[in-house]
């Protein structure tokens, strides 16, 4: 309280405190903007050898400021800014004629900008390339899990599998979501000729199941092989051997087209049915 009033009471002394606070920022810029940088110094804020930054000033885009009276390479506060600017873009793998051209530009940061968005969706589409090859490898290593010996030829059926795994999942659903229309028709057709005795609804769904089964097993049988355990063949049965056949959600007890054994064939993907 006494400090504020003799500030008040005191002009001299306001006076000076402001003209020393003004002296202080004064010396901040103008020490800021003498702040100068050996080529050692840059190297080791940029964490890059002494001969990069060397080599960029020979290539014209990292020119020192000034030079010492020894012929020393001095580098202000804007070079060391560049000098990161230049490093950022070695690590986009851009060569030093393109960073030069950018960075002759009139308004060099809409360029860079652009270059982050098409580095940040190269690595996004890099990042999902190596994530799909980590699955494969892992579906790999579970398909081989429980085999005490396998051969090429069983790795090559389990590369099948996978390969089509998705697509084949599609056609499943696929089915499933053509097929709850009907089900739910049949359900009610059912129930209503039950409680009310009334049958035509049911001659309806009959009449709309019977096509629908037909084109959706010509449809996805035509989607689809079976891997042979035998001979590991992929084969295509007939339509007529297909549809009969005992099966389990993944296999079909099925006749090798090759070599003939009748027993439980693998399904996989079998292209668009050309």
């Amino acid at each position: 309280m006494v400090l504020c009033l003799f500030f008040e009471k005191s002009p001299c002394v306001r006076y000076c405190l402001l003209r020393s606070v003004m002296l202080h920022n004064t010396w901040r810029k103008e020490a800021k903007a003498m702040s100068k940088y050996s080529t050692g110094e840059v190297a080791k804020l940029c964490s890059v050898t002494v001969r990069t930054v060397q080599y960029y000033d020979t290539r014209g885009i990292l020119i020192p400021s000034e030079l010492s009276e020894g012929g020393r390479r001095l580098y202000s506060e804007d070079d060391l800014k560049r000098m990161k600017i230049i490093c950022f873009l070695r690590e986009l793998d851009l060569p030093i004629g393109a960073i030069a051209q950018i960075l002759k530009e009139e308004h060099p940061e809409k360029v860079i900008s652009l270059l982050i968005e098409q580095q940040e969706t190269a690595l996004s589409d890099e990042i999902t390339d190596k994530e799909e090859k980590l699955l494969k490898l892992r579906e790999l290593k579970n398909g081989l899990k429980g085999k005490t010996e396998f051969s090429l030829e069983t790795i090559g059926d389990i590369a099948v599998i996978m390969e089509g795994k998705k697509k084949l999942k599609k056609l499943h659903l696929m089915m499933l979501l053509t097929g709850l229309p009907l089900t739910a028709l049949q359900c009610f057709s059912i129930i209503f000729w039950i409680v009310k005795g009334i049958w035509w609804p049911f001659m309806i769904w009959l009449l709309a199941a019977i096509p629908w089964g037909i084109l959706i097993s010509r449809y996805y049988f035509a989607h689809v092989k079976y891997i042979c355990p035998e001979c590991h063949e992929v084969f295509k049965p007939t339509l007529k051997e297909a549809f009969w056949a005992n099966h389990t959600p993944t296999a079909r007890k099925l006749t090798c087209t090759s070599c003939g054994h009748k027993g439980f064939c693998v399904e996989v993907w079998g292209g668009d049915g050309e």
